[in-house]
């Protein structure tokens, strides 16, 4: 029988220090017996490799795809597009998800001093977070999304996200904190409650959306309001379920793998609650010349660059954690991961506040420089502590020898070397991108104005990509053998120690500090400077890492009170969003187009937001304006461009020209990297499931009339008539057994010519419909006055070209 062991340090990491209690009162404690539950942590630790291997696999397809894009022609569910979000969903969620609940359920159960709380939600909580990642894996490739980043799945998967996480996960881990054995909640603690508390608020308040179907909803918000609730979810997703877990994680396990205590506990403190409070603000830097107002971007960049010092302060702590170690390192491969995994955080929390300052934002944001900084930190960052921790794991939850030690440590290799050769290139080509959308010569004109030139230059970059991923790929595969070796020599059983110790006092006798230190109580000082020095030693903290609950309370006002600074101005100022009296809601057929758009992931490619600087707008016309995007739900401005900007596409091209785009986009330009979307010309419009989407669009804000008993033919009338149009410039007539009217293909060409143009019209320009032809979005009353084109009869050797 063993007996749980108590630090008399407060940064052991054998365990915290447990204060304000003498010996001879935990002696004569009631003494009670536990065991830990490993089982958990040996079903997250597998989960975590098995979903690494498929999220990287993704992620290689979908580098390929970007180089070979006719890879899978014909085959809808594998376009760019709609895998992306599947690999960054896997990646998060699956992969770093899993290994976060892993380190969480095993590191704290021995800070606690308890096994978790309920069996019973721990297993819950397992195979619930497993049936959501399959059900993401499942509904994206399936186009059945909300097309926001890291928030792309749907209403009913989002509720079960809730549940599982505060419900089963939340729950189970607070109940474990008040029923501990341990006093003192260790500084890994803190940041695993910071998690569980933001990522909830987070999760709750970014996914508020209107239901139309059973995998279809709108949100809640529109246009600017959408975009800054998304980017305050998005880049806090990376703070809270990226970083703090992950701190956490190195706060344990990297002092445990080298067996010495952590440098400093009041860098802790300081590191942590910086890093709550600052975090938050942050977000808006996502949004730098948009149509965010100007203030909730300057805001966060202020944020974002004081970011830089309490990141650095996690960084300084887990490195100088080492000192006398070092030599451990050469020959351990668990300290090789952390080391590099904690260096890639000090870069990439160097680079991240650098990326905010609005003049370099202006050259790096839409391009390959954003994926190569996420990179580094998701690979490098995530990655490599993950594997580190695992390493470090498996031994333990076996109960067996590493199978092979070399195989870890060529892993660590092959994967540093891997992330190297994927992210120097990448912030080449990323930089190349930069500097060639804004060249422009003596005359004032632009230097590579055809924006495929800039794909051309980068495809070598991409190439390279795919090799870095491949080594990357190749060490996962080989912990994925490492692994499963080391689990064939398990023993028979495994052996599950008892520990004891005290049942933790209601009311514990927690001593304070003396007033003023001694080395200083007589000296000759002020009293402010003593009263510091007694400050400093922080007792004041000390009291709070006894009160989870009061601790959990203070966490979630530090997250909400800094959200709602930005939150509340942002929807009540109405000078944020000024109205523009021509942006009309989108017809019914629009709006069908519109969520072809949405479904087939394509803000992955093309952004629609062009900022205001001479080479946007030399290249896509006026700049944006807040007031366009009042309907938009949701927002869809993108953060890349591997094709070019679409927020002027309206009226730009031909109807025709836009059916044979999607047809072959390399027949209209032959070095374009567009997946073919022939599915779009051979599926059927479903116009009765229009309706829905009017009454939803409606509810949120649209002034529709007519359009809500009417939206099925009034859809049908404008899709006959782009469709007469296709035909009449020598597009078909039929579509396999369908008329070219009925075909998605139809609705999002009538969503396309109707981007960005409401702002250049004018009430004059409607009302003069009669002569110069329909304006964009309007349905002409007289369609049915065409049989002939309604029934798909023009002549297809029209003259007309467009």
């Amino acid at each position: 029988m063993a007996t749980a062991e108590t630090s008399l340090d407060p940064s052991d990491p054998s365990g915290p220090f447990e204060s304000g209690q003498t010996s001879a009162g935990r002696a004569s404690e009631h003494i009670e017996s536990f065991s830990y539950d490993d089982d958990i942590s040996r079903k997250f630790a597998v989960a975590t490799i098995v979903w690494g291997l498929i999220a990287t696999i993704a992620g290689l397809v979908v580098a390929l795809l970007l180089v070979l894009p006719k890879a899978f022609v014909g085959l809808e569910w594998l376009t760019f597009g709609r895998l992306r979000p599947l690999h960054t969903n896997a990646a998060i969620f699956a992969f770093a998800g899993n290994g976060i609940f892993a380190a969480i359920y095993y590191s704290t159960q021995r800070l606690c001093k308890a096994r978790m709380w309920s069996d019973v939600l721990s297993r819950l909580h397992f195979w619930g977070w497993q049936l959501i990642i399959v059900a993401a894996a499942v509904t994206l490739p399936l186009g059945i999304t909300q097309s926001r980043e890291y928030a792309e799945l749907e209403w009913p998967i989002d509720l079960a996200i809730a549940v599982v996480w505060l419900g089963f996960f939340g729950v189970n881990f607070f109940m474990t904190l008040i029923k501990r054995r341990e006093r003192h909640l260790y500084v890994a603690l803190w940041f695993y409650i910071a998690t569980i508390v933001t990522v909830t608020v987070l999760h709750v308040f970014n996914n508020l959306v209107v239901p139309i179907a059973a995998f279809k909803s709108y949100s809640v918000y529109a246009g600017v309001q959408d975009a800054f609730m998304q980017w305050w979810y998005g880049h806090n997703a990376v703070a809270f379920f990226l970083t703090t877990p992950f701190l956490g994680l190195m706060y344990y396990f990297l002092p445990k793998a080298a067996n010495r205590p952590v440098f400093s506990y009041k860098l802790s403190i300081l590191h942590f609650w910086s890093l709550v409070f600052i975090y938050i603000w942050a977000g808006p830097h996502h949004l730098h010349y948009t149509a965010l107002p100007e203030w909730a971007s300057s805001l966060g960049m202020l944020f974002s660059v004081m970011l830089w010092m309490p990141s650095w302060g996690g960084m300084i702590n887990g490195l100088l954690t080492l000192r006398g170690a070092w030599q451990k390192v050469a020959v351990d491969p668990v300290l090789k991961f952390f080391v590099v995994g904690v260096t890639f955080y000090g870069m990439s929390t160097f680079e991240g506040p650098m990326l905010s300052v609005k003049s370099v934002n202006a050259l790096s944001h839409y391009t390959d420089w954003t994926i190569a900084h996420v990179h580094s930190g998701a690979l490098g960052w995530n990655g490599m502590m993950t594997f580190g921790m695992l390493y470090w794991l498996a031994p333990r939850l076996f109960q067996t020898k590493l199978w092979s030690v070399k195989a870890a440590t060529l892993h660590f290799w092959i994967s540093t070397i891997g992330i190297l050769m994927y992210i120097v290139p990448i912030y080449i080509a990323g930089l190349t991108q930069g500097l060639m959308w804004r060249a422009m010569d003596e005359t004032g004109q632009l230097v590579y104005p055809d924006f495929v030139e800039t794909i051309s230059s980068i495809a070598p970059m991409w190439w390279l990509r795919v090799v870095g991923g491949a080594l990357f790929v190749a060490g996962v595969v080989l912990m994925v053998v490492n692994y499963f070796m080391t689990w064939l020599s398990r023993p028979s059983a495994y052996e599950v120690p008892v520990y004891q110790a005290p049942r933790l006092a209601k009311q514990a006798d927690y001593r304070e500090p003396a007033e003023v230190s001694e080395a200083i109580k007589d000296a000759p000082m002020l009293e402010a400077a003593k009263k510091l020095d007694t400050w400093s030693r922080m007792g004041w903290h000390r009291r709070w890492e006894r009160l989870p609950v009061r601790f959990t309370i203070l966490v979630t006002l530090a997250v909400v009170i800094a959200s709602l600074f930005e939150i509340i101005p942002t929807f009540l100022i109405r000078s944020n969003v000024p109205t523009i009296a021509t942006v009309q809601p989108y017809t019914p057929l629009e709006l069908a187009g519109r969520d072809i758009f949405v479904a087939e992931g394509c803000y992955n490619c093309h952004s629609q937001m062009i900022r205001p600087m001479v080479a946007e707008t030399k290249r896509y016309g006026e700049y944006s304006k807040p007031g366009e995007f009042v309907y938009d739900h949701p927002f869809q401005w993108g953060s890349r461009r591997i094709g070019p900007d679409l927020a002027r596409e309206g009226g730009k091209q031909s109807n025709l020209w836009h059916w044979l785009h999607l047809e072959d986009p390399q027949s209209v330009n032959e070095a374009s990297v567009m997946p073919s979307y022939v599915h779009l010309l051979d599926t059927a419009i479903d116009f009765d499931k229009i309706s829905d989407r009017v009454w939803a669009a409606h509810m949120l804000g649209a002034e529709y009339d007519k359009e809500l008993t009417n939206a099925p033919e009034i859809a049908r009338k404008q899709a006959e008539l782009v469709a007469a149009d296709i035909v009449s410039q020598g597009g078909p007539i039929k579509r396999g057994e369908l008329m070219t009217y009925d075909t998605q293909a139809v609705a999002l060409i009538a969503y396309l010519q109707r981007i960005g143009t409401d702002i250049f019209a004018t009430p004059e320009a409607d009302e003069s419909s009669e002569t110069d032809g329909p304006a964009p979005g309007e349905v002409p009353e007289d369609v049915d006055a065409i049989p002939e084109v309604a029934a798909g009869q023009a002549d297809p050797q029209s003259d007309a070209t467009g």
